[in-house]
């Protein structure tokens, strides 16, 4: 079989996928009793177009976890006792800016996001991905997570080098470094080609270790996008709370790791962790910063 028409029968199988509607019937393996949840989870298809249903409830919960990580960050932005947390206290975001940055998220994830979810249920089922019952068990959704985490990284510390080299800063990457001081929902305001693209971070993992580790269950993609969204909307959150993870999780990169990044537009590319910047160099400047900023706290 040619590549051609290798390709021509892998999109003949998505098209299919896309029209597929749901079936209790044909979820459930032969004997098995659905728990409350998988009913729960299974009948949200039944009857209805799947691609469709799984990216709609892909966008819902991506819209409750963004927005809702965010909230508290919001609320604090109102409390004059956490401004001391704040990571450059002397920038301030006006409303014109708040707006801006809120109008072209909801674009960007109604007309970009949206369509890639609605595409990735048929995508999973051709690489394979359990779209069954039962669920995973929670010990390993937490650990293929954690791989996730990791290998979302790794891309994303090189994609984002990238990204700072010369016209492609210029044309793409400058729209997310118009906030010096970042805010919370900072995280995904960016040109639709960089959404597109760091994006294959996060369905990097999953995708990758269903193909050379294990199967990887739907829904656990599910959980991975929500924690993302969780990690970094930490990440431009603009506040280092001394609970905050980076304080005891010492290789969680945090706030004050990415917050430099964009007050100084070089170095710390990493997501989540420190170490791929430690490795290669690109945290130096930002250490130096950070003894500073961390000795002034403690004098005052």
């Amino acid at each position: 079989m040619t590549n051609k028409t290798t390709a021509a029968a892998l999109l003949d199988r998505l098209v299919a996928e896309l029209k597929t509607t749901g079936s209790i019937a044909s979820t459930i393996p032969s004997g098995y009793t659905l728990t409350r949840a998988e009913r729960m989870w299974v009948s949200l298809f039944d009857g209805h177009n799947e691609a469709i249903t799984f990216g709609i409830i892909a966008f819902v919960v991506h819209q409750t976890a963004y927005y809702g990580r965010y909230l508290p960050y919001y609320i604090c932005d109102y409390i004059p006792a956490m401004q001391r947390y704040k990571l450059q206290p002397d920038k301030q975001i006006t409303d014109d800016q708040w707006w801006k940055c809120l109008r072209s998220l909801l674009s960007s994830q109604i007309f970009v996001q949206l369509p890639m979810m609605v595409f990735f249920l048929p995508a999973a089922k051709l690489v394979g991905f359990d779209c069954t019952a039962p669920f995973p068990a929670l010990l390993r959704v937490f650990f293929q997570v954690c791989v996730f985490f990791v290998i979302e990284d790794f891309y994303h510390y090189w994609a984002h080098r990238l990204f700072h080299y010369g016209i492609i800063y210029k044309r793409i990457h400058k729209v997310h470094h118009e906030h010096t001081a970042p805010f919370g929902i900072v995280a995904e305001y960016a040109h639709p080609l960089e959404t597109a693209v760091l994006g294959q971070g996060t369905i990097a993992g999953p995708l990758l270790f269903n193909i050379f580790i294990e199967r990887v269950h739907i829904t656990t993609m599910l959980i991975w996008i929500a924690a993302r969204l969780w990690q970094t909307v930490e990440a431009h959150c603009g506040y280092d709370f001394p609970w905050s993870m980076s304080h005891w999780l010492p290789f969680w990169a945090g706030a004050s790791h990415h917050d430099y990044h964009h007050m100084a537009f070089v170095d710390n590319f990493a997501s989540t962790f420190r170490w791929w910047d430690r490795i290669f160099g690109t945290d130096r400047r930002y250490q130096a910063y950070e003894a500073r900023r961390t000795g002034k706290a403690k004098a005052e």
